[in-house]
């Protein structure tokens, strides 16, 4: 009983954020790409989706993407707990919470990456939809990647850092599309 209400309470906390970072613009007056500041004083670098709650959906996915690469297992079930929350403020988004919770769920790297492939390519779908206001995305390919089936993931930055593999096969991949 106290954990179901532990958990609802997180994910009412995690809604709250969600609507306020929705709410809420960043302004840059220089040349150097705007930071979108995310929990835990994490930042990456802003792209922003015409849809607001997808973008909010996007910056968590970002969190995930690099939790996975450094291959820490607390951040990726963290980062998925807020994209699953976020994805219940989506038109069809009920692809993105069916993984979303998968990855929260376990704690086995191996089993939260192979669930990002199938969230990479529902969110994918999701962003060509929606389009992009400001920026660029990256949809980058590992051939390699469960188990030679090959995978995809979604980046902000041309630079490839392997969620699948991590520190074992960094830099493996390469860019496939580029949505502008």
């Amino acid at each position: 009983m106290k954990k179901s209400l532990l958990i609802s309470s997180i994910a009412g906390a995690l809604t709250l954020i969600f609507l306020a970072a929705c709410s809420s613009s960043i302004t840059n007056t220089n040349d150097t790409p705007a930071v979108a500041k995310t929990a835990g004083n994490k930042s990456t670098t802003h792209v922003l989706l015409k849809d607001d709650k997808l973008n909010a959906v996007y910056q968590q996915y970002a969190l995930l993407r690099d939790a996975l690469t450094k291959g820490n297992i607390k951040e990726a079930r963290f980062a998925s707990n807020a994209i699953e929350a976020g994805a219940r403020e989506i038109k069809d988004g009920e692809s993105l919470i069916t993984s979303a919770s998968r990855i929260t769920a376990t704690a086995n790297i191996e089993e939260q990456r192979i669930t990002f492939s199938i969230l990479s390519n529902d969110l994918l779908k999701l962003i060509k939809q929606s389009g992009i206001d400001k920026g660029e995305l990256y949809v980058d390919y590992c051939p390699m990647a469960l188990a030679d089936k090959g995978a995809i993931w979604i980046n902000h930055e041309k630079a490839i850092q392997n969620p699948y593999f991590g520190e074992k096969m960094m830099t493996c991949g390469e860019i496939r599309e580029t949505i502008n």
